[in-house]
């Protein structure tokens, strides 16, 4: 639905991570619908940029380095004339941008409490299951705009995909085969699938018929690099391509199998079916991959949820979150998918 105000000047802030800021991409989708000669600027880490430099429903992205001054940055923004503010990370640090940019700003609800009380006293006083993309919508509530049911977007520009083409031609993979990527990776620990359990199923995936291939940042270059070691036939891409390179491949692969991370809704933004395997976080937290064309393997543990992000270590010492989800109950899981 076509609104007749006159067409809004969108300033939209998310500093980070991946997943957050791809899942701001049904709000942008939304507001450009509803308004198409809308101007819509957003304001991200200059790591996370190439996740919306090819979204047609952008009109600028403005990427900032770490040692960006808010002070120097604000003084950019007051000039930029916006209609609507929109603070999508609800940080100190956005915080303080609000302060130096006058304006109306309006943010999103983060449920603070009920995310303390579900994971401390275990009682759950969230107010809704919403998922964290629609939440986002909360801060454009002035513009009238609706989710429309879509999934995120990660647009690819064609050097992205031209590389991966010929990276993929130089490795054989996906020339005979279908390729599954996995994301053994994780900021945390105990986001991590246990390594056994991923070389166990790299085996079957090859047993069954797939290429298999590792994908991820350079701080998983590491991990991708014990399981190709100890199993035959995987290759790695960990670290080799950049935010487009890595979409592209996942676009190229008939499903991910991840843990909670960010290549986990890369992979919704390419339209690449989904399997996600979810220990220490839950769904009311707002982060399941946001498609139906996911699955979500999560064991119903008195203990969970432990933490909002992961941490270093399980705080019971066991660890069955993710150690009780077996390499067969995922390869079940992913031929339904994928038949």
């Amino acid at each position: 639905m076509l609104h007749s105000s006159s067409a809004p000047n969108v300033l939209a802030v998310r500093f980070s991570s991946i997943g957050d800021v791809l899942l701001t991409t049904p709000l942008l989708r939304a507001i450009r619908a509803s308004y198409p000669a809308s101007r819509i600027t957003f304001l991200t880490k200059a790591v996370h940029a190439p996740l919306l430099s090819h979204n047609p429903h952008v009109t600028q992205v403005i990427g900032i380095e770490s040692e960006t001054s808010l002070t120097a940055l604000a003084g950019k923004l007051r000039s930029g004339g916006y209609s609507h503010l929109l603070d999508l990370h609800d940080s100190l640090r956005s915080r303080a941008l609000r302060a130096l940019v006058p304006g109306h700003w309006t943010t999103y609800p983060k449920h603070r409490l009920a995310r303390t009380l579900l994971i401390h006293g275990k009682r759950d006083w969230y107010p809704d299951w919403k998922p964290v993309a629609e939440r986002y919508f909360s801060a454009a509530r002035q513009l009238n705009v609706t989710p429309d049911g879509g999934p995120p977007d990660f647009f690819l520009g064609p050097d992205s995909k031209q590389e991966v083409e010929q990276w993929l031609e130089s490795t054989q993979l996906g020339q005979e085969r279908p390729i599954v990527a996995v994301a053994p990776g994780a900021a945390h620990a105990t986001k991590r699938w246990p390594a056994g359990h991923w070389e166990a199923l790299i085996r079957r995936l090859r047993d069954n018929g797939f290429d298999v291939v590792i994908v991820g940042g350079a701080d998983d270059q590491v991990v991708a690099a014990v399981l190709t070691a100890q199993t035959c036939g995987v290759v790695s891409a960990a670290g080799r391509f950049g935010l487009q390179g890595t979409g592209a491949l996942l676009q190229r692969s008939v499903a991910l199998i991840s843990g909670d991370t960010g290549v986990m809704h890369m992979a919704t933004g390419v339209g690449t079916p989904v399997l996600a395997l979810f220990g220490p976080t839950v769904r009311q937290f707002g982060f399941f991959p946001y498609t139906p064309a996911a699955r979500v393997i999560e064991l119903d543990l008195a203990c969970r949820p432990c933490s909002s992000k992961g941490g270093p270590r399980c705080p019971l010492g066991h660890h069955r979150c993710l150690g009780d989800i077996s390499p067969e109950m995922v390869l079940s899981s992913l031929r339904e998918m994928v038949s």
